[in-house]
């Protein structure tokens, strides 16, 4: 079995000492240098090429998301695997979009840790529970935000025009109703099904209770 070179950043003496005393069990892991800054991190995986480098984030004279960056940048088979105690947002994404493959806090079981360094030496992602429930949060706030509501697809006429084909009125009736041509009515229409994705009255009527454009029960 081909050991994983591992690189670990850390600007606490004592959290590599834990470390290196965690990894000199696993013959599986073989710990080639450490940094204890984000640049002496680009400088070691320059010099070494580690499989993995095991980032912390807040560290001074360079963050681990900048040299998460730069790492990225000069030597993109790497794996950057962020160990932190930051579980926020900010610097969960943040360390994504550098370019980490994984991102584990430093209260999590050496057993997760030592998956997460297995999985991402194979190309793979691994994202510790707690954080990847934020992973599932962003993607729904932003699937919502680009989807424009349903408000803001329809013109006022084209609101008014629902309102009188959900309850019942025909071309006419409307037409005569909003003082317009019998073709208008139609093109409204027209573009209400398209613009809403329906296909028949009853749908309609749907979407026009559900929306409050018509009370249930109402009887014209």
């Amino acid at each position: 079995m081909t050991p994983v070179n591992l690189l670990l950043v850390d600007d606490h003496e004592i959290v590599r000492a834990g470390l290196r005393m965690l990894f000199s069990a696993e013959p599986d892991v073989r710990i080639v240098g450490e940094a204890a800054s984000g640049r002496e991190a680009i400088e070691q995986v320059a010099k070494l090429a580690p499989d993995v480098v095991l980032m912390d984030v807040a560290m001074p004279d360079m963050n681990g998301i900048e040299a998460t960056k730069r790492i990225k940048e000069m030597s993109p088979q790497v794996a950057v695997l962020a160990l932190t105690m930051h579980e926020d947002e900010e610097y969960f994404f943040e360390m994504l979009s550098a370019g980490a493959s994984g991102y584990v806090p430093k209260r999590a079981a050496p057993d997760d840790l030592l998956s997460a360094i297995r999985v991402v030496s194979h190309g793979e992602v691994f994202i510790y529970p707690s954080m990847a429930r934020l992973l599932v949060k962003d993607f729904l706030r932003r699937a919502e935000d680009t989807t424009p509501p349903d408000t803001e697809l329809l013109t006022p006429r084209e609101h008014e025009v629902l309102a009188c084909i959900a309850d019942g009125q025909t071309n006419r009736e409307i037409a005569e109703q909003l003082v317009i041509s019998v073709k208008t009515v139609d093109r409204h229409r027209e573009n209400i099904m398209r613009k809403l994705n329906l296909h028949n009255r009853v749908e309609l009527v749907r979407y026009a209770i559900e929306k409050g454009l018509i009370p249930i029960g109402s009887d014209g």
